[in-house]
């Protein structure tokens, strides 16, 4: 799994999301060191700037379904971690804090209800894609801080592919999704201090040409990013990282969700992947 620094030809595919709409967004409560209930939320920017997400994705070829959200539960927004879906196969979410449990069940319900028939509800707590990143058909899932790395066999045991097990160690990345992010098939980006040495070690053995990110651009959340493998939409805020993505060849477009980042969350928290 390695590339070099050769700019390449990139080719954009079309993908299928699942949003949530931020009707009911808020930081009432912390479950993250990003989130301060004291700081008030523009209920009408983060509406505008979710939508300016949604319409992006459209207006490059993908397809974006919606889900209703409900009402207390103000992080529905993070469609990510509402399952982990692959081959049509839909692995469901089983939230850690008790303030997101009612999610699970919220986005399991939508996947049934629109025909997928493989779905299954997990024994241990897994928040979908927030940890489970596919590269390929391996699957690097992370653990530390929200998902129980007993999930990990059991995402192995369900998918039928390999899946490598990274722990997290720093709560300010304490998502998979928040220090690491799938540029294609064989290439991803991510912030090694976010992760113990010996899951540094695994991610430069299996990626060794890595796009490495900046302190700087963590901290704007730069790696909470989606690429369709041309296209690489990130935080605006994540100048070294949009410059690295030019040298190899990627189109970085950076988007402003400034105020769903008082959460703890941006681009791929929004965003689940339909496969």
């Amino acid at each position: 799994m390695s590339t070099t620094d050769t700019p390449q030809t990139r080719v954009a595919t079309p993908r299928r999301f699942l949003m949530c709409p931020p009707q009911h967004f808020d930081v009432t409560y912390s479950i993250n060191p990003w989130m301060d209930p004291a700081k008030p939320v523009d209920s009408s920017l983060a509406h505008a700037q979710w939508v300016e997400l949604k319409n992006l994705y459209e207006s490059l070829g993908h397809t974006v379904e919606v889900i209703d959200p409900l009402p207390g539960l103000p992080d529905m927004v993070f469609a990510a971690n509402g399952a982990t879906v692959i081959d049509g196969r839909v692995l469901a979410a089983r939230f850690r804090h008790v303030e997101r449990t009612a999610e699970g069940p919220a986005y399991l319900s939508w996947f049934v209800e629109h025909g997928y028939g493989d779905v299954h509800w997990p024994e241990h707590v897994n928040e979908g894609e927030g940890d489970y990143r596919v590269v390929g058909r391996t699957v690097l899932a992370g653990a530390g801080f929200r998902t129980d790395p007993r999930s990990h066999a059991e995402a192995q045991e369900f998918f039928g592919l390999p899946v490598i097990g990274l722990t997290l160690v720093n709560p300010e990345f304490y998502h998979l999704d928040t220090a690491l992010a799938v540029l294609s098939d064989t290439e991803i980006m991510y912030y090694p201090e976010a992760f113990t040495p010996g899951s540094q070690s695994v991610l430069r053995e299996l990626f060794p040409d890595a796009i490495l990110a900046t302190a700087e651009d963590a901290e704007v959340f730069g790696l909470n990013a989606l690429s369709d493998g041309r296209h690489v939409l990130l935080p605006d805020a994540a100048v070294h990282l949009k410059q690295r993505l030019r040298e190899r060849g990627f189109e970085p477009i950076g988007v402003d969700l400034t105020e769903l980042l008082k959460a703890g969350g941006s681009v791929k928290c929004c965003t689940l992947e339909l496969r």
